[in-house]
């Protein structure tokens, strides 16, 4: 991690000089990065701890509650992966429960389009949409592996190149549905119908809707794809992307400039998708105190058995018989398509560049392999002084690089509590963090548009335009 006290970065053109920074939390649930063997730590399943967290981060103003979810547990060789936290709440449940606790901040759903019903789906959505008074979002994920699929008894029934394509159809549908109910008391509703082909499942889909639209209309849409398709789905129907570019600001300009021209190549207003990267942050009251609570964070986080879990993982072998503080492994991984050990796959000639990339860093710093991986995680996030992560974190909005961030804490459920009590009162003091909710609605929150379904057809884009005719 960069204290950005004592390392200033190159000198970008602000572009967007009265921009605010937007805050999110992301509860990551199944992960090695949040420190569960501290004495303070919570637990991952126990609603005290999602309450915590939330009540927190809305006394905070953040913008949104991001809730991950996963449909199996991660294994490791055949065998449940115990070095990882496991296990998590329906995320539309725990979410549920969150929304009568709290007044205003949105509820982010991670739901997946590939082994969900879409009018089920769009139901639940709804439903929490229209409970939190319009506060609710959806996070559209996709799997295409049978090791997730294997929970369904379908195996991987969905080939790769058509998961988006689902994901995109589920969406459509999930939005007429949604349109489909009447904004006054003397409409009808609307019944839709889906053929099963157009969304890569032998049933059509035929409902009358039975909940109405929240006050914002839709839920927010949120998309974390980062490959090319996965960016063009973004550009073309979400409305904030949660992107991994939020270290490295010349990256995370570089991924700005990309994901905006695709908005336009879709019909959009380039504004029409906040950009909120991951990241985590940690504070200390000077720069040596930072550092030395970031060193504490990083060694607790990557524990000798899980620093040869995330290298054998890349090898595609146990390597627990490997001694965490000697040096990677001399020869090169099996060119082959991984596991979902960790829950997606790897292939082979990724393996072979990602081990390539590492050896030149360890052999060039003399890393051992748990050396390694926490230098490879140190290069994410911000670490510093309040005064010094807030001065940063205004440069990256204001040169267009991101509209906000999605805090990760690093541990639970007392994570938020620096950021709250010391970063926000210094954004504030900048004039660079609101002092109030705007609005009441997640929608108002970000500054979003109404939904594209909504809105006429000149404000919408001759993409959005052709995609309403065509419904």
């Amino acid at each position: 991690m960069t204290d950005h006290a004592r390392v200033p970065g190159p000198a970008y053109p602000i572009t967007r000089p009265a921009a605010q920074v937007h805050f999110g939390v992301f509860f990551q649930g199944v992960n090695h990065t949040t420190i569960w063997s501290a004495p303070e730590s919570g637990s991952q399943t126990d609603f005290a701890s999602f309450e915590r967290v939330i009540r927190v981060a809305e006394r905070g103003l953040f913008d949104a509650f991001f809730l991950g979810e996963g449909l199996r547990l991660r294994e490791s060789r055949g065998r449940l992966h115990d070095l990882d936290v496991v296990g998590r709440p329906d995320a539309i449940t725990q979410l549920a429960a969150l929304a009568a606790i709290t007044t205003r901040i949105g509820l982010v759903a991670t739901q997946n389009t590939t082994y969900n019903d879409p009018a089920d789906l769009a139901r639940r959505l709804q439903s929490l949409d229209v409970l939190s008074g319009g506060r609710a979002a959806w996070n559209v994920v996709t799997t295409d592996n049978a090791w997730t699929g294997a929970n369904f008894r379908r195996g991987g029934y969905l080939d790769h190149a058509d998961r988006y394509a689902r994901a995109a159809a589920v969406l459509s549908t999930a939005r007429r549905i949604w349109d489909a109910y009447p904004d006054g008391e003397d409409g009808e509703v609307a019944r839709v119908r889906v053929p099963g082909a157009e969304l890569r499942t032998p049933a059509d889909v035929a409902i009358e809707p039975t909940t109405p639209r929240s006050p914002q209309g839709h839920p927010v849409i949120f998309q974390a794809g980062d490959s090319p398709v996965g960016r063009d789905f973004a550009a073309t129907h979400a409305d904030v992307i949660f992107s991994a570019h939020g270290s490295d600001l010349a990256d995370a300009l570089r991924f700005a400039d990309d994901v905006r021209s695709r908005v336009a190549a879709a019909g959009r207003p380039q504004d029409d998708l906040k950009i909120f990267p991951g990241t985590s942050i940690i504070v200390g009251d000077t720069p040596d105190d930072a550092q030395e609570k970031a060193r504490w964070v990083r060694y607790h986080q990557v524990t000798p058995a899980t620093a040869l879990s995330i290298v054998g993982n890349i090898w595609g072998e146990d390597l627990s018989g490997y001694d965490p503080d000697g040096p990677l492994p001399a020869h090169d991984p099996a060119v082959e398509e991984l596991g979902g050990e960790r829950g997606s796959a790897t292939t082979g000639a990724r393996t072979r560049e990602i081990a390539r990339q590492w050896r030149a860093i360890a052999e060039e710093k003399q890393l051992s392999i748990r050396e390694l991986v926490i230098h490879t995680a140190s290069e994410r996030g911000f670490v510093g002084t309040p005064a010094s992560v807030a001065e940063e974190l205004v440069r990256w909005v204001r040169t267009g690089a991101v509209d906000g961030f999605n805090i990760s804490p690093w541990i639970v459920p007392s994570g938020l509590d620096d950021i709250v009590d010391k970063v926000v009162p210094e954004l504030q003091e900048r004039g660079a963090y609101p002092a109030a909710y705007v609005g009441d609605t997640l929608r108002d929150h970000l500054g979003l548009r109404a939904p594209s379904t909504g809105r006429p057809a000149e404000a919408r884009g001759t993409h959005a335009a052709r995609l309403v005719r065509a419904l």
